[in-house]
């Protein structure tokens, strides 16, 4: 019965701490703990500016691989996410401006699945 135990709240830990492990995960659980529902993909909050720069990246990603074009997106991933978690991190939720947190993570899922695109673009086929 306690091996049981065990392995159930090791299995707890195991998620808790790959939830707070990965910013866009964490974001998202504390805005569950406040009660405030994420943004979905079909909410239509997102600006137009924003949303013509992500399909940009995408068709530069849909191009034939070009090691310097992916570096490109890379690098320009980096440096929207680092601030828009700062920002995050350090203002909307300790200001608990929880509003602009939920946009400012709904925006990070659109960072977070051009991450993964280019990863699967980078691994050799």
């Amino acid at each position: 019965k306690e091996q049981y135990y065990s392995e159930q709240h090791s299995s707890l830990i195991n998620k808790a701490y790959q939830t707070l492990l990965n910013p866009l995960s964490r974001g998202l659980y504390l805005l569950e703990l406040n009660g405030v529902e994420p943004a979905q993909e079909t909410d239509c909050d997102a600006d137009s500016v924003f949303l013509i720069e992500i399909m940009e990246i995408n068709e530069k990603l849909a191009e034939p691989e070009n090691d310097a074009i992916l570096e490109e997106i890379e690098t320009l991933i980096k440096v929207k996410i680092q601030p828009s978690l700062c920002k995050l991190v350090m203002f909307y939720f300790i200001s608990d401006d929880l509003q602009e947190a939920k946009k400012l993570l709904a925006k990070m899922k659109y960072f977070a699945n051009l991450e993964d695109k280019l990863k699967n673009k980078k691994i050799p086929s």
